[in-house]
C-alpha cells in the first residue's frame, strides 16, 4: 500500500493515541517518515508507536495537552533537535460535545472546547512554522469537522472551534504560503471512534447505545456508513506529500456526502 511519499520526512501528528491520529501516525510511517506522536493518553501513544515499530517504522511519543501552548511548543521543538528537522505538523487532537443548548452549556465546557479544538491547530502551527522554513517549506494539517461547514443541533462549541480552524487554515495559507508553508485542512464526517474516549466512561450499555445511534445517524447521510480511521489518512498523506505541491488553503471534505445533504431524521 505505502509508496514512500514521505520518505526521509519528520511529523509530528497531534492526537496520535487512537482514532484520525493513530491512522495517520501509522500511515505516515509506512510512507517512510519519522514520526513523533503527541497526546494526553500516555498509554494510548506508546501503543501507537508500539504498533508503528512492529511494522519496521520510527517513531516516538511525546505526552502534550494541545490546550497548553507551552506543552505544544515544547513538544514542536523537542520532535525538531532529536530528528534533526520538521517537515510536517498534523493538528487532530480534538475534544467532542454536543447535546446542550447554548443556555445549558457551562463556560467551562465552552473554553475547553476552544482551547483545544481551535487554540491547538494554532499553537501547532505557531510554533512549527520556524521550523518548517528551516527546511525551506513543509506542510502544516489541520483537523476541522464537516460541522465547521454545516450546522447541527446543539454543538455550538464543537461546530465554533471547528468553524474557526477553517478560517485559520486560510488566513495561515495566506501569510505563508509564499515561503513555501502548505496549511491545508481536512473536514471529516462521521468516522468511527470514540472522540474524547467518551464512551470508556459510559456503561457498557450506555456505550453500546451511544455507538448505535451515530452509526444510525450515519447511515442517514449519502454513503450510508461510518468512514473508518484510515480513510482520513490517504488525505492526510497527499497534503502532506508533493503530489499536492500547489495546494494550499484547501478545505478537504472527506466526509461520504454528509455536508451535500445533512439529514438529522426527525429532531426536530
Amino acid at each position: 500500500m505505502a509508496n514512500g511519499k514521505l520518505e526521509g520526512k519528520v511529523a509530528v501528528v497531534t492526537g496520535a493515541a487512537s482514532g484520525i491520529g493513530r491512522a495517520i501516525a501509522r500511515r505516515y510511517a509506512q510512507e517512510g517518515a519519522i514520526v513523533h506522536i503527541a497526546d494526553v493518553n500516555a498509554a494510548g501513544g506508546a501503543e501507537t508507536v508500539k504498533l508503528i515499530q512492529a511494522a519496521g517504522g520510527e517513531a516516538a511519543f511525546s505526552l502534550c495537552d494541545v490546550g497548553d501552548p507551552e506543552q505544544v511548543r515544547a513538544t514542536i521543538d523537542g520532535a525538531a533537535a532529536a530528528s534533526g528537522r520538521l517537515d510536517i505538523v498534523v493538528n487532530v487532537a480534538g475534544v467532542g460535545g454536543g447535546g446542550k443548548s447554548a443556555e445549558d452549556i457551562t463556560i467551562e465546557d465552552w473554553q475547553r472546547t476552544i482551547a483545544v479544538n481551535l487554540g491547538g491547530p494554532f499553537y501547532g502551527c505557531k510554533f512549527a512554522i520556524p521550523h518548517l522554513r528551516k527546511q525551506g517549506g513543509g506542510s502544516l494539517i489541520n483537523i476541522s469537522s464537516v460541522y465547521g461547514i454545516i450546522a447541527a443541533p446543539k454543538v455550538a462549541p464543537y461546530s465554533a472551534s471547528k468553524g474557526g480552524v477553517i478560517m485559520l487554515t486560510k488566513q495561515l495559507a495566506v501569510d505563508y504560503s509564499h515561503e513555501n508553508i502548505r496549511v491545508n485542512c481536512i473536514c471529516p464526517g462521521y468516522v468511527d471512534t470514540d472522540l474524547g474516549g467518551r464512551r470508556a466512561r459510559m456503561t457498557p450499555e450506555d456505550a453500546a447505545k451511544a455507538h448505535a445511534a451515530r452509526e444510525a445517524k450515519a447511515a442517514m447521510q449519502p454513503i450510508g456508513r461510518q468512514a473508518q480511521p484510515e480513510e482520513m489518512a490517504g488525505a492526510a498523506v497527499f497534503l502532506a506529500s508533493d503530489d499536492a505541491s500547489f495546494v494550499v488553503g484547501s478545505i478537504m471534505v472527506v466526509d461520504g456526502g454528509e455536508s451535500i445533504l445533512h439529514n438529522i431524521g426527525s429532531y426536530f
